[in-house]
């Protein structure tokens, strides 16, 4: 199986994530690291704080969107960033945790996120691991 990864995927006026792991857990991560990375420059960055999550969800594809919209939460809200992510699967869904990072102490490379759209939303398992895309609003 290919390691975990991501990359940004030109998008007319939004954002599109693509990310791979091995499990569903690390190609979940990859995406949220995507997202950070499309906007802010994570190198150096140092987690100050970390927020435990419960996302519940019946399908993958709503995890992750459970997952992001926490990423946009806490950037509305206290201005962290996730700078590592955990999953751990529970039944229904996924416990998260993040070590945040202040987002203002870091480089401004792009547009923040302002919501996860469900448009060409996808999470799939095959033979090589797992992968997932999604669009950002930004």
């Amino acid at each position: 199986m290919r390691p975990g990864g991501h990359r940004g995927v030109p998008h007319t006026a939004d954002l599109r994530v693509e990310a791979w792991g091995p499990t569903r857990a690390e190609c979940l991560a990859q995406a949220v690291r995507g997202v950070c990375e499309s906007f802010l420059d994570l190198t150096g960055a140092v987690a100050g704080r970390t927020r435990e999550v419960l996302l519940r969800a019946d399908r993958d594809e709503d995890v992750l969107v459970a997952l992001l919209e926490e990423v946009v939460y806490w950037l509305d809200t206290e201005d962290e960033v996730p700078v590592e992510v955990e999953l751990v699967p529970v039944a229904g869904g996924l416990r998260a945790r993040l070590r945040m990072a202040d987002a203002a102490a870091l480089p401004v490379t792009g547009a923040a996120p302002k919501a996860v759209t469900l448009h060409g939303l996808a999470v799939a398992h095959g033979p090589r691991g797992w992968t997932c895309a999604v669009t950002i609003d930004v």
